[in-house]
């Protein structure tokens, strides 16, 4: 059955980069061409005498004409052949250059596809393997509480498909676990709370940084900040005092630059780029503590400021510090501030935009948006709030949605006063899940997204980014890393009311449905199909607003996906292993699965080798951990019946 995802993400990214590249190549050796017939229309050389061949002449005198042209005045002729000659193996040579760098390109993202190291292209799977183990210790994070498995919903795929009720119930009661978690550090928010009352006050500007999940929590944060806030007493702008940036640019909030969180010198310099001074405050949030480019931009902020940054994560001190030695700097950095919010293990084994993102946007957003209050009576009101909502409707919506898709069929969110928030949740189910990401509404593809987002007051896409956003867009243009953190790429996409129109012409053929999330009177109105529901939020401050829609699609969208069976257990077997971060991943989902089977005697290297064996031998879309889990258990029964 057509699922609506045969494509995964990164054949969609690695498209557009040649595409986009191949296209800036094509402009280049057209420029040269031009070039070169200017050259020769506007300037005749004349052939050098052996006087002026013998005598020493100065360069580049006159800025207007090549260093080896003739003086002016010199008698023109034909153009020398030997001097022809040359321009035109000149151009060869550039021709050969570039058809060269463009294969160079599509070799990498090969690799790339391939998942480990867009420089090793041409190697073996064996010899690949052996280059990940030289360094697998760099990238080994199982012992973090937030990569492993949580004890509670070992059974949660299985519920999903079978047991919706109890599956809410149990994901609600892990996000309220984390809550309390939170509401026992307190007393490190209201710290925090004074140096965001002492920042403002001196009428310096507040920074907040995240990468993935946290970098859309910062920007969410932002939105809230400048909706909020509008002029001061004596008449100045409050609403610029706080910006957010994220890993890859705003274009980020949209699907994930790769590699761009490996880069600790990319955050600093995107830090220095938004105009980070003296006096001006960071606020830094990393799930596992570990980000090098969050860490990279934390640490640029220590020395540029006397105004030390603030750095919160969700894993003990002792294991960080054990463990992580990029962690070990900042915790020893006396000019940074630390603040551990260790919630534990996520209900789906690394999916850190769950609980800890959860609790990350709450401790963040009331030391920002409430820091003239205490701390724990705001997240004790919010869990108050979570334990008094019914989350039980969601069971409804969770196998509407997820029938749409096994239909092969398509859904456009459809809001008005929540877009970050939804957008948030539905950018990130690409990449915990292999879906294909949001695509520009103008290109023709193979496949597309399964779901889009509209806003519904948008006139047009540049509108439509504005509301996002409450702010234009910052892009941050760095084509020679990657051209789509240009302004230009992020103009294609299209959130307009207009996008659920050009969502039809761009996919004909297929049913296209709605789900409107929207502020209707005291609540919260979800509408899918003929299924309606409103949640009472009268009273809610815009903060809980957000993060209870937050924690409800969280909720939503990962049950919507155990039912089509994007996870198993609750792992994220469908993880893409593109980087030594989620190499190491997929080798401990393959532990785990084995050790599950009563195959527990499999090595770290032994899985390792079989992983790159399996990513090179698998198509597009499929499990390569769930490949690799069923090689290596074929293999052993194979063996035990020998």
């Amino acid at each position: 059955m057509e699922m609506g995802y045969p494509t995964p993400a990164w054949v969609i990214a690695s498209r557009h980069r040649i595409r986009t590249q191949v296209t800036q190549l094509s402009w280049t050796r057209s420029h040269c061409r031009h070039q070169t017939v200017r050259f020769f229309t506007s300037w005749r050389p004349s052939l050098p005498s052996e006087k002026s061949a013998s005598a020493p002449r100065a360069s580049g005198s006159d800025g207007n004409r090549p260093p080896h042209a003739p003086d002016p005045g010199t008698a023109s002729k034909p153009p020398h052949q030997d001097t022809a000659t040359l321009l035109y193996f000149r151009l060869v040579i550039e021709d050969f250059t570039l058809s060269a760098y463009a294969k160079r390109i599509a070799d990498k993202n090969e690799a790339n596809r391939r998942g480990w190291g867009g420089s090793m292209g041409g190697k073996t799977s064996d010899e690949l393997a052996r280059d990940f183990l030289r360094v697998a210790h760099l990238y080994r994070l199982g012992i973090l509480p937030t990569e492993q498995p949580h004890p509670g919903t070992a059974g949660l795929s299985h519920w999903a498909r079978h047991d919706l009720p109890r599956a809410v119930d149990v994901l609600k009661g892990v996000d309220m676990s984390a809550l309390k978690t939170l509401h026992g550090r307190a007393d490190n928010i209201d710290r925090l709370a004074a140096a965001v009352r002492a920042t403002l006050s001196a009428g310096r500007r507040i920074f907040l940084c995240g990468c993935g999940a946290t970098g859309r929590l910062s920007l969410s944060l932002e939105f809230l900040w400048r909706q909020e806030n509008g002029n001061d007493q004596n008449g100045k702008s409050r609403r610029d005092q706080v910006r957010a940036f994220m890993a890859g640019g705003d274009i980020a909030l949209v699907h994930a630059l790769e590699g761009f969180e490996d880069h600790p010198d990319y955050g600093a310099r995107h830090l220095e780029q938004m105009g980070f001074t003296d006096g001006d405050l960071l606020i830094s949030c990393t799930e596992g503590g570990e980000t090098p480019y969050v860490i990279g931009a934390t640490e640029r902020a220590a020395e540029l400021s006397s105004n030390p940054p603030y750095f919160l994560y969700c894993n003990a001190d002792s294991i960080l510090a054990t463990h992580v030695e990029r962690f070990q700097r900042v915790y020893d950095n006396k000019g940074i501030n630390n603040i551990c919010l260790d919630v534990g293990p996520m209900a789906l084994a690394g999916s850190t935009r769950m609980q800890a993102s959860t609790v990350l946007q709450l401790a963040v957003g009331a030391a920002l948006l409430h820091s003239q209050t205490s701390a724990g009576p705001l997240i004790e009101a919010y869990i108050d709030c979570i334990a008094n909502t019914d989350f039980s409707f969601l069971t409804d919506f969770i196998a509407a949605e997820a029938g749409i898709y096994a239909a092969g069929e398509h859904l456009t969110y459809r809001v008005r006063d929540y877009g970050i928030t939804v957008l948030t949740d539905t950018t990130e189910r690409a990449p915990t899940f292999s879906l294909v990401p949001f695509d520009q509404l103008k290109e023709r593809l193979p496949a597309h997204s399964l779901c889009y987002v509209a806003l519904d007051d948008a006139a047009d896409p540049e509108d439509a980014w504005t509301r996002l956003l409450n702010r234009t867009p910052h892009s941050l243009n760095w084509p020679e890393v990657d051209t789509r953190t240009t302004s230009q790429y992020l103009n294609g996409f299209d959130f307009s009311a207009g996008a659920t129109a050009q969502r039809q012409k761009q996919i004909p053929g297929r049913r296209h449905h709605e789900f409107r999330i929207r502020r209707s009177g005291n609540g919260m109105e979800l509408r899918l199909q003929a299924l309606t529901h409103t949640v009472p939020v009268s009273g809610l401050p815009e903060l809980h607003q957000h993060l209870l829609l937050k924690q409800m699609l969280n909720i939503h969208s990962t049950l919507v996906m155990g039912r089509l069976g994007r996870y198993k257990s609750n792992l994220m077997t469908w993880v893409s292993p593109t980087n030594g971060k989620l190499i190491d991943r997929a080798v401990r989902y393959v532990q785990h699965l084995l050790a599950h089977a009563g195959e527990a005697e499999r090595t770290y290297e032994g899985v390792v080798h079989r992983l790159f064996v399996e990513m090179e031998r698998s198509e597009p879309g499929e499990p390569v951990v769930l490949r690799t889990y069923r090689a290596l258990l074929r293999r052993s029964r194979e063996r035990t019946l020998v």
